[in-house]
């Protein structure tokens, strides 16, 4: 898998379907996606190898800090495998799109190893925010 780049604003279908952006797919195909609520603001898309290696985290959270049973239950409990039809559609289920504050016009951004799925508006407030020492870590990835 050569990494999901760049951003792409798709429309979320009213039966909840939304297209992914054909570069997404080139290597994917019609490959099972796991579609899960991690952070606040977006929904993720983890390519299944990606995926098992998330469960690997988990399974060792658990084994490491017995606490941590009910965020790794909130988790996987939300998390749902999602397949592409042949257009290249995914189900995004209400309930997930109410959650991340998703609903018609989607941002789809390749996030190197996974896709995020984000309103457009809360995607421009957070990636506008200021980034401590960003010129280091510029420095410390290019350079």
């Amino acid at each position: 898998m050569s990494g999901f780049l760049g951003s792409y604003t798709h429309q979320i279908d009213e039966k909840g379907r939304l297209s992914l952006p054909a570069s997404f797919r080139r290597d994917g195909g019609e490959e099972p996606l796991i579609l899960v609520h991690v952070n606040p603001d977006s929904l993720t898309l983890f390519p299944r190898p990606v995926w098992s290696d998330m469960e690997a985290r988990l399974r060792d959270m658990l084994r490491r800090n017995p606490r941590s049973r009910p965020y790794v239950l909130r988790v996987t409990a939300n998390a749902l495998e999602v397949v592409p039809d042949k257009q290249g559609r995914i189900l995004v289920p209400q309930r997930m799109q109410k959650e991340a504050g998703i609903a018609g016009p989607t941002l789809i951004v390749g996030a190197i190893d996974r896709i995020e799925l984000w309103n457009p508006e809360t995607f421009d407030a957070v990636t506008a925010q200021a980034v401590p020492d960003e010129e280091l870590l510029a420095h410390e990835i290019f350079a």
